[in-house]
């Protein structure tokens, strides 16, 4: 294909703006809307496949920035090409209340896919994107053409210097995700300095086809806009593997600093934004000018995606249509809720793969994930085969041992819609996870969290494998729910929360070890853990004085705690405390039913850090857990050495 001049003022449009909007606001990184408009510009007004009348369209190719501290870049991308994003938006950049903040945030702009702050993790989200497309596609391939679009990101050297990238990569080339187009804008730049300093002895290229993808280069991408061209072209030709075009850019291209870190995250000062302009080849160099050439050369980019979507709207059913949106609620009613009986024990982690494969009968939605380690947690779909990135048949995606890149993968399918995915590992690596989990929580995102081995109990692994500080870690993140359930029936109760949050991410604690399915015919109802905390068993005494509260396999020992404490003539109640979230929400009655502030005798009992159970016990309460690291040795010398005994227990109730 053949460019013309006003491709050319075209790209000097999306870098004037982008420089206009950081200039005003005094704050932004210039470097790379400067350097990558032309292959943004190639890829948006050729090659995909969006309506901007539509931001939702189910059928859109997906475009992540990565390099989300290039955002300017996709406002300016977003604003020309007809998106609800105006010139005002653009002058209010950074700015309080703004809908162009600093980086691109999910739900708050129309056009963006997912927030890309912390580098990687949009290069990650966009793996997890087209996962979401094959399954779909492959769930609905009695309607082709219903799930049939690609997806593009755009990185740079600071995201394939993250690990996630190359966790998430890998798996990417081994599951042959095809549809998957990555622009890498190799400008050889980074904040310190020029990546000499850290990363230029490593070949990209040869890492990237070593993990299966085909790699394509453009060696003047600042100004060969037929090479770009061509690059995608050859991308999207190729289906049987993911491509990384690396794209040779000069960061900061046409300003003073092009080619220097001086370009990267700060302002041009002065008259420098005038001289790069006018070193563009811009005559207009009055702030946010655009010109009707300009604008009208854009829509005609935006009215192939318009006739795309209109055609295909009227192709197929609108329920079709509306299952490939959001995350899929499952029909609570179509699923199998027999309780689990009283009897001999099972591990939690059991009860719950048990939920699960009920769960996957009733809903084809659901996918599930694990880090090598479903024989452990129990999160198998039975019959449900794994996940094939070319076909796109299977249900059980096998991510290896890439913890960090599977929440960002899931966070990704959930981005992308239609798809109810869940991930699983230890608890205790819960810490390679914290950021997606994190970016999940701060954008809505209804991730599920399956974490077995869920304390010191496990046993002889010893302190590496035994979370300590990790319920209190994961309990700070705001909009996270955290459910620690203390039996088989518990835990399909927490399941059912799980499939009910439409707005955060849950996370299920469950244990390794066998712990008792209670006889529930003098106890509290399993469906009370939807409360957070409710009361498990009352006083035989009378008005309690004493109560204990525990979470997960605790609750077994708190029972047992208060019948020698009863036996003592202390009346005591038990309440399980599954999770802080969920009591939290509830009004100042429900509290105070089960929490009486008149009871200031109270326990809290759980394998973990104390810090923050004194919200719940009060200043004259006392806080049975664990404030170190654990032990390598068998679960009964733990219980006994840590002081999980009901003669610990009893002592510190009697003072």
């Amino acid at each position: 294909m053949k460019y013309s001049p006003i491709d050319l003022q075209c790209i000097n449009s999306i870098r004037s703006l982008s420089l206009d909007a950081i200039e005003k606001a005094n704050s932004g990184h210039p470097g790379l809307p400067l350097g990558a408009a032309p292959m943004a510009y190639v890829l948006w007004q050729n090659f995909l496949q969006h309506d901007p009348s539509c931001p939702d369209w189910p059928n859109r190719d997906r475009f992540i920035l990565s390099a989300g501290h290039g955002s300017m870049l996709l406002y300016s991308l977003l604003h020309l090409s007809g998106y609800d994003v105006s010139i005002d938006d653009l002058k209010n950049f950074r700015q309080w209340g703004s809908r162009t903040p600093g980086h691109p945030e999910f739900g708050l702009t129309p056009g963006v896919e997912c927030t890309t702050g912390p580098l990687g993790q949009g290069a990650s989200n966009a793996i997890g994107m087209a996962i979401a497309e094959r399954s779909l596609a492959y769930r609905h391939s009695m309607y082709p053409g219903l799930v049939d679009h690609f997806t593009y990101v755009l990185v740079g050297d600071g995201d394939l210097m993250e690990g996630v990238s190359a966790e998430a990569a890998s798996l990417a080339g081994h599951l042959g995700l095809g549809k998957l187009i990555t622009l890498y804008d190799s400008n050889g730049i980074s904040l310190d300095g020029p990546t000499s300093l850290t990363f230029s002895t490593e070949d990209v290229k040869a890492r990237y086809e070593s993990y299966g993808w085909q790699v394509i280069e453009v060696e003047d991408a600042d100004q060969d806009l037929e090479a770009i061209h061509k690059a995608l072209c050859d991308a999207k030709s190729d289906t049987e593997h993911p491509s990384l075009i690396i794209c040779k850019t000069t960061i900061g291209y046409g300003s003073p600093y092009a080619g220097t870190s001086k370009v990267h995250g700060q302002p041009l000062k002065g008259g420098d934004v005038v001289k790069t302009k006018r070193q563009l080849g811009i005559e207009n160099t009055e702030p946010f000018f655009v010109s009707d050439e300009v604008m009208s050369h854009f829509k005609t980019g935006t009215a192939r995606g318009n006739i795309l979507r209109k055609s295909w709207e009227e192709k197929y059913p609108p329920n079709l249509q509306s299952e490939l949106k959001d995350a899929p609620q499952c029909d609570l009613s179509s699923i199998d809720w027999a309780p689990f009986s009283p009897g001999e024990g099972m591990a939690s982690r059991q009860a719950s793969g048990q939920v699960i494969n009920r769960i996957a009968k009733a809903c084809p939605a659901l996918l599930g994930g694990d880090a090598d380690l479903s024989c452990s947690t129990n999160t198998l779909i039975e019959e449900g085969g794994s996940f094939d990135g070319r076909t796109g048949s299977g249900r059980n995606i096998h991510y290896g041992v890439r913890e960090h890149a599977m929440a960002a993968i899931e966070n990704g399918m959930l981005y992308h819609g239609g798809i109810r995915p869940f991930v699983a590992t230890f608890f205790c690596f819960a810490d390679y996870m914290r950021p997606a989990i994190r970016l999940a929580a701060m954008n809505h995102l209804p991730a599920i969290y399956v974490f077995t081995h869920d304390s010191i109990f496990l046993g002889e692994d010893g302190p590496t494998h035994q979370p300590v500080e990790h319920l209190l870690s994961l309990r700070c993140i705001p909009n996270l729910t955290v459910l620690r359930p203390g039996d088989a029936n518990e835990v399909q109760e927490a399941w059912k929360v799980v499939l009910e949050n439409k707005t955060s991410p849950t996370a299920l604690v469950l244990t390794r070890q066998k712990i008792p399915t209670l006889d529930r015919r003098n106890l509290g109802t399993a469906s009370e853990l939807k409360n957070g905390a409710y009361i498990l068993k009352e006083s035989s005494l009378g008005q309690p004085e004493c109560i204990l509260m525990a979470s997960g396999s605790e609750i077994h020992l708190a029972l047992k705690a208060q019948d020698a404490l009863e036996a003592k003539k202390l009346p005591t109640r038990v309440v399980s405390f599954p999770s802080w979230e969920l009591f939290n929400a509830q009004d100042d009655h429900y509290k105070e039913k089960v929490l009486p502030s008149r009871i200031q005798n109270r326990i809290s009992i759980e394998a973990g850090v104390t810090l923050g159970w004194e919200k719940y016990i009060g200043a004259t309460g006392f806080s049975l857990g664990i404030d170190r690291f654990g032990a390598s040795a068998p679960q009964s010398r733990l219980e006994l050495e840590f002081g999980f005994t009901v003669e610990n227990i009893v002592n510190h109730a009697m003072k």
